[in-house]
Parts: C-alpha cells; structure tokens; sequence
C-alpha cells in the first residue's frame, strides 16, 4: 500500500471515529472491564472496577489469537487478542497465594509469549523468549506457576515480535495479604495503550528511512524571528548551528506521533468517553498503566487534586499534586476525594502533544466536563544533550566540541546540578552524541511541564513508606550509558546493540549500584526484570522502589539493587522499537560469573 493510499485509508478511519466515538472495528474487542451493561450505560466503568473478594490461588487462562478488524471498505487489518479482546482481561491475585497462568497459542505461524512485568517470580516464569525460554510455539501452551509474593498494581504484555503494540497487553491488580492501608471506596483501572492501524514492521521502517517521519512539528522562519527577537542574532545562529550539527530537531519530542497512534483509556477512542462513578465524599482509586509501545502521557484531573500513594506498585507516603508525567511501562495510583456532584475529565495528553486519550469521572453515566485543548508542544535544550554553559560535544563523526558564548537560546534556568563529567569514550558510531556535563535532574518536571501553574510531581518527592530492608553498601558497581543515533535509528547501551552484547553479571547476594547515563535526546524508560530497583533520590532509608525507570536526557540516576533473585533477567528500554532496533541487553544474577543458575 503506498503511503498516500495509507493516509488517505486512515483520514476515512478518523471520520468513522468522529461519528462512532470509537475505534472502527474495536468496539467488539474490548474487555468487560470497559463494556459492561448496554444502552445508555455501554461503557459503564462497573467491570473495571477492582472486584477483590475472598484470597485465593488463581488459576487463570489466557488465549492469544490473531484476529481480523471488520471495517467497511475492504480494509481489514488484524490484532492480537486476549480471550478475544484489547486490552487484555484483568488478572487479579492475591499475596501470599498461588498464581498459575495458562498462556495458549492460537497463532497459526507465529510464536508468542506473555511477561509477567515487575513480578517476582522464578526466571523462568518471566515470559522472554530468547532468555527466560523458548518461547510459545504455535499450537501450544505455557504455564506460569508461581508462588505471589507482592501486591499492587501492574500490567503483562508480549515479549515477542510487535504483538505489545497490536493489542497483546492487560492490567494486573494483586491485592495484599494484610488489609490494604490503601483505603478507597472504589477501585478503577486506568490503562492506556496507543494504538496504530499500521502494520508495526512498517513503522519501524519508516523510522529507519527517517527518524523525523512521523514528527510533523518542525521550527519554521516564524521561530527564527521569535528567537532572534528574544535572545538576538548572534546567540540564535549558535542555536540552530549547534542542533544542526547534531542532525537533530529540538522538536522531537516523540518518535511516533498523533500522525498514526490513536490513544485509548481502556481500549476506547476519547470520544467514547469511558467513564467512573462515584459518589461526592467517596475516596476513589484509580491505578493508571502506561501499557503503551512508544508514548508517554501527561495525567491531570482539571479542577481536582490527586494524592499519588503508589508507584510501580510499590507503597509511597502519600503525594498530593494536580499532574504527573508516566513513562511507558509505569503504573501509579492516586485517590482522588470529589466533593461536588458533577463530572470530572481525566485528560491524558501524550509528550509531544499530538494527541491524547480521554474519560471521565462523573457521578452518573452520560455526564461529561469540558475536554481541555491541547496544550503547546514542548521543546529539547541543550541541556537535554547534557551540555552546559558554553560547551557542547559531538560523537565520532561529527564537528570537533563547540563553544558556545553564554546560554543556548533554549538553555533552561532551573535545570538539575551538575554531578559528573562524562569520560572520553563515545561509545562508537552506535552514539551520535554524549552527555558531557551529567546532571541530577529528578528534581526537574517532566518535559513541558516546566511552567504548568500547577503542581507537578517529581521523582525527588518520592518516599518508600517502609525503611530499606537491605542497608547494606553496595559491593558491586554497573555503569551504563544510553546511547543512540538518530540518523540511523540505532539505540544501544554504551554504543553496543544487544547482538554484540556481553552479559552483565550482578553476583548473587551483593548489593549492586547500578548508575544509568542518557547520552541520548531524549527520555527512555529502563525496565529491568526480576528485581525492583530503589531510586537514590535522597529519602534516605525510604528510598522508593521502581521496576521501571524515565532517565531523562543528559541526566544520571543512581540504583540500588539486591541481587536476591538468581537467573537471566531482560534489561532494557521499554520503547518497543528502541529494544527492536538493539537496547537490550542481558543481566545474570548467579554465584560465579559466567555461569547460569537455571
């Protein structure tokens, strides 16, 4: 199909949505959670709340399968379904139980597999073909035995091939073996996916041929006069001279945009309006998943404030604020307490904001409250290259280090401490650029929050509800730098891709300080698998505990790790096409290096 044939196909798809408030095609797929009851209450928020009930071990199946999206007109893509719909079902545990997990492949030549993300569980259990198994033939079956041994809110997902990004995820709720000290009156799931009518292998291409394809937002000569107006001549021509010789747009915001993702709240189109209930004075939950391949959202409430009381599923000491930016792969929980009878927009704006998916939290169905517009697209500075005042450095290939006289026209003022210098090793023709003045940047909001007139959370706000369990030193330090090169679209860790890679060893029982350098653009979300990760953010001994990490461009972040959990466990950053395309890599937790603990 030409590209022209394509858009032409998609504009058409985008008119049905207008008028059906829905994906075409999908509304058949979707899950109870967000279709129970019909009529006028079709996408009553009922299922998808949190249904608890007595503890048990579980048992549950699940049946992947490709199926076709009937849509008027011939065109007729396909998804990867969960028992039959996208998002997956809800899995709901208990800790202190048993989880056995039935995943059967209905494929008929493709292999499948699902990861069970930020539980803790025997390696092989964790669903990563390639590392953990084989994977899951056509025709055939994988059980995922486990004893459970958290709670909280998390999410599963394919770990083959492109499935993630055509329908194969689900939300996870685990609930505690003690009375939850999280107190609500309702409990909601919140998942977010973006979602393409393009085949994913094509995208991928795309962003191969060019890294900009889908970024329609370029700086124009409008720009250029603001710029020379506010900062002059001679401080503008640096600017665009220094992006220019980096090959890069400040503008990039997101590798795929709006142009083709369409983003959903529980499988709907915005205009479907999935929608909560609640009753004025009720405390209500609501446990937000970022299931999405390549997007990282924006969440506010307009008009009401949120208390953030968990994070990756883990407990935090409560954090009110009126928005917060989730990376690909994280979860939070907030409560929220509405006083007022009236409806609520729960307004999810992707980065770049091209676009952004939608619901509402209201006291009766059929309500709605104003859907705010779009706000104005962010922009990178040089200090998201990790470059300071007057210096830059390029990557092999590039222009030789270039001083600058005073502060990039987008040098930002309130931009985190300097904590390290990077050393002389560019990382190879895998790395365009390097983050040469390193900074604390978990302090900083999220990009294009900066001067929202509301509050906005951070990570340095973060505080574990419990001490460290482990206080010992670390034994063991791992540094690795983020590496890209946009003009190619490779993406590595310390410029090598993971087909070149060795393993990283965490030897068993230590301590391990695992450092994570962004040499790149832009932010990446780290996920390691296996083990939980505690954020040096400077709580202390309650320092919090992810499974997914955002390090933000130029920036360095500090983990603590205990190597408790022995087997292979994936690393890597969880934008499906930057772990295509080679950041990925490996971590072994065993007795001696080189050695498995299968």
């Amino acid at each position: 199909m030409s590209d022209t044939h394509h858009d032409a196909e998609r504009r058409r798809l985008l008119k049905a949505l207008a008028t059906t408030g829905l994906l075409a095609g999908l509304e058949g797929l979707l899950p109870a959670y967000a279709r129970a009851g019909s009529g006028p209450e079709r996408h009553l928020a009922g299922a998808a709340r949190v249904a608890g009930g007595k503890p048990r071990s579980v048992t549950q199946d699940f049946h992947i399968r490709r199926e076709g999206i009937g849509i008027a007109g011939g065109y007729a893509p396909s998804a990867i379904t969960v028992n039959h719909s996208i998002p997956g079902p809800l899995l709901e545990l208990w800790e202190g139980h048993e989880a056995r997990l039935r995943v059967h492949n209905h494929l008929l030549d493709e292999s499948t597999s699902i990861h069970w993300h930020g539980i803790l569980l025997p390696f092989q259990m964790d669903g990563v073909p390639g590392v953990a198994f084989p994977g899951i033939a056509p025709g055939d079956s994988f059980e995922a035995r486990f004893p459970v041994r958290q709670h909280g809110t998390y999410w599963y997902h394919s770990h083959t091939g492109f499935q993630e990004q055509i329908g194969q995820t689900g939300p996870m709720v685990i609930h505690p073996a003690e009375p939850d000290p999280i107190k609500a009156d309702r409990d909601y799931v919140v998942m977010l996916n973006d979602w393409t009518f393009e085949d994913p292998a094509r995208v991928l291409a795309q962003l191969k041929k060019m890294s900009g394809y889908y970024n329609f937002s370029k700086r124009t000569m409008e720009d250029l006069v603001e710029d020379v107006a506010r900062s002059g001549w001679a401080k503008t021509l640096k600017d665009r001279e220094a992006w220019g010789g980096m090959r890069m747009n400040p503008r990039g915001i997101a590798d795929v945009t709006g142009h083709t993702y369409s983003y959903l709240m529980n499988g709907l189109h915005p205009e479907a309006n999935w929608t909560a209930l609640f009753a004025p004075g009720e405390r209500i939950r609501l446990r937000v998943i970022n299931g999405s391949s390549m997007s990282y959202f924006n969440f506010r409430i307009p008009g009401l404030a949120m208390s953030v009381v968990a994070v990756d599923g883990q407990a935090v000491e409560p954090v009110e604020t009126d928005e917060f930016q989730i990376g690909v792969a994280e979860t939070y929980d907030v409560i929220v307490e509405p006083q007022e009878d009236k409806a609520y927009t729960l307004m999810v704006e992707s980065m770049d904001r091209s676009g952004y998916a939608r619901g509402t939290l209201a006291p009766r169905m059929g309500m709605t409250a104003a859907v705010p517009e779009l706000r104005a697209q962010p922009q990178r500075t040089l200090v998201d290259m990790g470059m300071g005042r007057g210096m830059m450095t390029m990557g092999p290939g590039k222009k030789k280090g270039q001083r600058l006289e005073g502060d990039s026209v987008a040098l930002k003022e309130a931009a985190g401490p300097v904590v390290a210098q990077h050393g002389p090793d560019h990382h190879g023709a895998g790395n365009a650029t390097i983050a040469k003045k390193q900074r604390d940047r978990l302090g900083e909001r999220g990009t294009g929050l900066e001067d929202v007139p509301h509050r906005v959370l951070t990570y340095s706000q973060l505080r574990n509800i419990e001490p460290m369990s482990d206080k010992r030193e670390p034994t063991h330090t791992v540094e690795v730098h983020l590496t890209g090169n946009m003009s190619s679209y490779m993406w590595s860790f310390d410029g090598v891709e993971y087909s070149d890679s060795k393993v990283i060893d965490f030897p068993y029982g230590e301590r391990v300080r695992l450092i994570i350098v962004n040499d790149t653009m832009m932010e990446h979300p780290i996920h390691l698998h296996g083990m939980f990760m505690e954020l040096e953010n400077g709580q202390g001994e309650y320092l919090p505990k992810k499974h997914t990490i955002s390090v933000r461009s130029g920036s360095r972040v500090s983990l603590l790790i205990s190597a408790v959990e022995p087997g292979r466990w994936a690393f890597h950053c969880h934008f499906l096409y930057h772990m295509e395309r080679g950041m990925f890599r490996v971590v072994r937790v065993s007795n001696l290096p080189g050695a498995d603990n299968a």
